[in-house]
Formats: C-alpha cells, sequence, structure tokens
C-alpha cells in the first residue's frame, strides 16, 4: 500500500469511531434528559402532597391539574426513551 491509501484508510477508520463516539454522547444526553424528567415529576408530586397536607380540603380540586401535568412530563421522558433506542439501534 502506498501512503495515500493508508492515510485513507485511516481517516476512514477514525471517521467511523468519531460517529460511534458523538452517537454514545447523544444517547448519555439524552439518558440525562430521562433522569431530569424523573426529578421533575418527583417535585411536582412532592408539591402536590405538601400543599395537600397543609390544606386538604383543597387537594382534590387539583388532582386532575397535577395528574395531567405529570402525564406530561412522563410523555417527554418516553420521548426521551425512545430517542435512545432509535439511537442505539437503528442509527
Amino acid at each position: 500500500m502506498d501512503k495515500q491509501m493508508m492515510e485513507a484508510a485511516t481517516f476512514a477508520a477514525a471517521n467511523g469511531y468519531y460517529s460511534l463516539a458523538a452517537k454514545y454522547v447523544a444517547v448519555g444526553m439524552a439518558c440525562l434528559g430521562m433522569g431530569l424528567v424523573a426529578l421533575a415529576v418527583s417535585n411536582i408530586f412532592t408539591t402536590y402532597l405538601s400543599g395537600a397536607f397543609r390544606n386538604p380540603c383543597a387537594a382534590s380540586a387539583h388532582k386532575t391539574e397535577v395528574l395531567i401535568f405529570a402525564v406530561i412530563a412522563e410523555s417527554l421522558g418516553l420521548f426521551l426513551l425512545l430517542v435512545v433506542m432509535l439511537l442505539l439501534f437503528v442509527i
């Protein structure tokens, strides 16, 4: 092999490694987002329970809003899980 062919092969191998590393960095960022979603859901329910213990009469009025916000936050987590699975197994 001459020098140009060796350089081209080295560049192709390095390019493959960089794209694999970028894929794993993107998966890590999406997993970080899922962790933040878990913190958001726990914050939603913690705040609701704190308010419900202070004023039990008003707790039933806010139950639907809390569940709607929790579902929205959890759907974001499921979307991020879908992104992770697509990055790992499709791309």
